[in-house]
């Protein structure tokens, strides 16, 4: 495949890491990385992580690019696609010709569209100016609600009780991570937040905001109550920065519809990363597709990518996996968790380590993984065999896992 002129929009993990495999698989055409923020590409992650000293850490060091003869264009926006000319427009006004183009444009914050969400102190957490707007909020002891109870809402109040702030998270749902984990999970970690001092509200749905002399000073709640605060970090979901694809005529539902190899409904024309919505092995009726937004699938997405535009063979698929940093607890999910499944303790709950199997039909699905390198990886390699499991042999402490994976 004769492919000379490589053009990648959005310079966030996957964009970033795709034009690096490009030159390591031995790509040598022109290679054009554009990123609307002024910032190299750089590890999101640490954002809801850690609020000591610099939050930045560099994909590659800034002088990489120029190294590797990788043209960047920070601090710019592309405002539409030319499908028939192979062409990008920058709202600069430049134009950038591809042979192939890779959408890496990711997703955004959602927004509540509430009564008083303009006010300042209220925050959502995406970017390198986000972290360090609420990093100072964190850093100065102001009172923290949290609207949402996802991953990202959970790491933040972690970090933030940490530094002693006092911390609410409001969830809608009965539960947090009520779209993302196993109920089971969702229940450890609720104990292991109010252990540590923060407040979790389910059942709460957000309203609007208090106004304190120009600031926020509260959270409205549908029952009338207030949470009172002096900031607010709004962590409730992310929806897909797909409005390029729709204007050029590309497939889209939920993200970018991609085919197995990241390829979109034009062969020019690819996407990796949250804004890409591809099938995910494992995943049953109508759940057959879907974005996965992490860090490892913005790597595997970029690897397989750049099989595509440099005609490698293609690698087997790793399976999905996610991980988070909440206080002492490093948690680890191989696998996707959805639908009805029988699910398999492995461990003790109360010391901290242990892990969840979650099996369908005699067969790994999923694994949750607390403090448990040792499950984790046996836990990839169950799900990679597709093996028949007997749910009591993963209860079973004295059961090695390693016969499971032989077996």
């Amino acid at each position: 495949m004769s492919q000379n002129k490589v053009v990648v929009i959005g310079a966030g993990h996957a964009g970033g890491t795709l034009v690096a495999l490009l030159r390591r698989e031995g790509f040598d055409g022109q290679i054009t990385l554009i990123g609307s923020e002024v910032h190299s590409p750089y590890h999101r992650p640490p954002l809801s992580k850690s609020f000591d000293g610099e939050n930045v850490k560099w994909l590659h060091e800034p002088s990489f690019y120029d190294s590797q003869e990788i043209t960047t264009i920070f601090g710019d926006t592309v405002v539409s696609i030319d499908r028939d000319q192979h062409q990008v427009q920058l709202a600069s006004g430049s134009q950038v010709d591809y042979d192939f183009l890779v959408l890496a444009t990711g997703a955004e914050p959602r927004r509540l569209n509430l009564p008083g969400e303009d006010l300042e102190g209220i925050s959502v957490l995406r970017s390198l100016d986000d972290a360090d707007r609420l990093k100072e909020a964190i850093n100065t002891g102001k009172s923290l609600a949290i609207v949402g109870g996802g991953y990202i809402g959970l790491e933040v109040a972690a970090a933030a009780r940490e530094r002693g702030v006092t911390v609410t998270v409001i969830e809608r749902e009965d539960r947090i991570l009520a779209r993302v984990a196993s109920p089971e999970l969702s229940r450890q970690l609720t104990r292991l937040h109010a252990d540590r001092g923060t407040q979790i509200l389910t059942g709460a749905q957000t309203t609007g905001y208090q106004c304190d002399f120009g600031r926020v000073g509260g959270v409205y709640l549908a029952d009338e109550t207030v949470v009172p605060c002096e900031a607010v970090l709004v962590g409730a979901g992310a929806i897909p920065r797909d409005e390029l694809a729709r204007e050029a005529g590309l497939a889209c539902d939920n993200g970018v519809i991609v085919d197995a190899r990241m390829r979109t409904s034009d062969p020019s024309i690819m996407a990796i990363g949250d804004v890409a919505n591809g099938p995910v092995d494992g995943l049953s009726t109508p759940m057959s597709r879907m974005r996965v937004e992490s860090i490892p699938s913005a790597v595997e997405q970029a690897r397989q990518a750049a099989e595509v535009i440099v005609d490698l063979e293609p690698k087997k698929d790793e399976i999905p996996w996610f991980w988070s940093d909440q206080f002492d607890l490093k948690i680890k999910i191989a696998g996707i968790v959805h639908g009805e499944f029988e699910t398999a303790l492995r461990g003790d709950v109360t010391d901290g380590t242990f892990a969840l199997y979650h099996l369908r039909d005699g067969r790994l699905i999923a694994a949750e993984t607390v403090n448990s390198p040792k499950d984790f990886m046996a836990a990839k390699r169950l799900l990679a065999s597709q093996s028949a499991i007997d749910a009591q042999q993963l209860r079973d402490p004295a059961t090695d896992l390693r016969s499971l994976i032989s077996a």
